[in-house]
C-alpha cells in the first residue's frame, strides 16, 4: 500500500463530512473536478494526484477547526469525493512487481476435478 493510502487510512474526520463524501462518490467526475481543484496536476501519476488532495484536505480541515470564516464546507466535501475516488482509484490497479519481488503462483485447476484451486 502507498504511503498516501496510508496517510488517508489515517484520516479522522467528522462523520457527517465523510457521509456526504461518500454519497457523493459515485457521481466523481475526475476530469471536471481535478481541474478545479488541481489545475496543473490533473494530468499527474495518481499517486501525486492523491497527495496533493491530502495537502488540500488538511488545509481546509485546519480552517474547519479554527473556524475560519473563508471555510467552505461544500468545497471541503468535493475535496473528500475526490480524495475516496483517487483513492479507490489507486487501490484498484495492481502493482507491478519489481525485480526480486515474490509473485505469487497463477492458479491452477486440480487434475480430474476442472475447479481451480488457490
Amino acid at each position: 500500500m502507498s504511503s498516501a493510502l496510508l496517510q488517508l487510512n489515517r484520516l479522522r474526520r467528522p462523520r457527517l463530512l465523510l457521509r456526504a463524501a461518500r454519497l457523493g462518490v459515485p457521481q466523481y467526475c475526475r476530469a471536471r473536478t481535478l481541474k478545479r481543484l488541481l489545475p496543473d496536476k490533473r494530468h499527474a501519476p495518481g499517486e501525486q494526484i492523491l497527495r496533493a488532495l491530502l495537502i488540500l484536505e488538511q488545509d481546509l480541515d485546519h480552517a474547519r477547526r479554527a473556524r475560519d470564516a473563508q471555510y467552505e464546507s461544500a468545497r471541503h466535501v468535493e475535496v473528500l469525493i475526490a480524495l475516496l475516488s483517487e483513492a479507490g482509484r489507486l487501490a484498484a490497479v495492481p502493482a507491478i512487481p519489481f525485480p526480486g519481488m515474490a509473485v505469487p503462483p497463477p492458479p491452477q485447476t486440480a487434475v480430474g476435478i476442472g475447479k481451480t484451486t488457490w
